[in-house]
């Protein structure tokens, strides 16, 4: 799971880049959205609905438009401060930005991770062999699934978090500050590459 979380992907890109132009509050609602998501996706893994979806072409298609769609955005708006060079503001307390609210940060975060199919399918191969330890462990095969579910919904929020709280040191905040348009297009061009890598079928 772990790293799951933090291989380049599209969540690790835009919490990263939240946290870092944003501060540690608009970073962990982002994360918070993330791990909602995740929490729908290991519901899904856990149900086995996750094979099903893997299986249905057309749903997978669908689904991986809308993903891919979504990060064409998130690339757009990030290319586009790179290119105005903007200018952010980095508070040791507080750097919310004036024009966003936390639920905004959260909305971002879920709709990042909640369209990417894949991340259903990775939770399934994840949780799947675990499933039929409940027997082993002397335990109902239902609260098996709840505690699985929710230690994947729990290690993704706390490593997320915790990432966010790294990216507030203040050397990392001084370097972001004095090259933000640098780091908004490369992880710009990150978004657009994975983006490719989705819509072709990787």
């Amino acid at each position: 799971m772990a790293v799951g979380q933090f291989s380049p992907g599209p969540d690790i890109v835009l919490l990263t880049r939240v946290s870092l132009a944003d501060g540690k509050r608009a970073g962990l609602a982002t994360a918070c959205g993330i791990a909602c998501g995740l929490m729908i996706h290991a519901g899904i893994a856990v149900s086995g609905l996750a094979l099903v979806l893997s299986q249905n072409e057309k749903v997978y298609r669908y689904v991986k438009y809308l993903a891919c769609g979504y990060l064409f955005w998130l690339a757009f708006q990030l290319l586009s401060s790179a290119a105005k060079q903007m200018k952010v503001e980095l508070d040791t307390d507080v750097s919310m930005s004036s024009e966003k609210r936390l639920g905004d940060y959260w909305k971002a975060g879920f709709f990042c991770n909640i369209l990417n199919p894949k991340v259903a399918i990775f939770l399934a191969g994840v949780i799947v062999p675990f499933l039929g330890v409940s027997d082993t462990v002397g335990m109902c095969e239902s609260a098996w699934a709840m505690l699985l579910w929710s230690t994947v919904f729990l290690e993704g929020w706390l490593l997320w978090s915790f990432w966010v709280w790294m990216l507030q040191m203040p050397i990392i905040k001084r370097f972001y500050q004095r090259f933000a348009y640098v780091v908004d297009g490369v992880f710009g061009f990150c978004l657009l590459v994975l983006a490719g890598f989705l819509i072709a079928g990787f």
